[in-house]
């Protein structure tokens, strides 16, 4: 019999949610989840966890970048 590894809540809630975020985008993500999901939801707690590795220029950049490839 294999061994399982067992993944407490919090960290099954967030690789959800970045998996979510790399298939729909950050929009289409939390769309997602309040289809699915019909209780009040903490967004600036997810919004933090999900951008704690990142610095305020990676977001801007990355904003930045997507910005100019809508625009054309």
């Amino acid at each position: 019999m294999a061994s399982q590894i067992v993944i407490d809540d919090a960290a099954i809630q967030l690789n959800g949610i970045s998996a979510l975020n790399k298939a729909l985008g950050h929009t289409g993500a939390l769309r997602f989840i309040t289809l699915i999901h019909k209780e009040p939801t903490d967004y600036v707690e997810i919004s933090r966890r999900l951008y704690e590795t990142q610095t305020v220029s990676d977001i801007f950049d990355r904003a930045k970048k997507r910005w100019k490839q809508t625009k054309h």
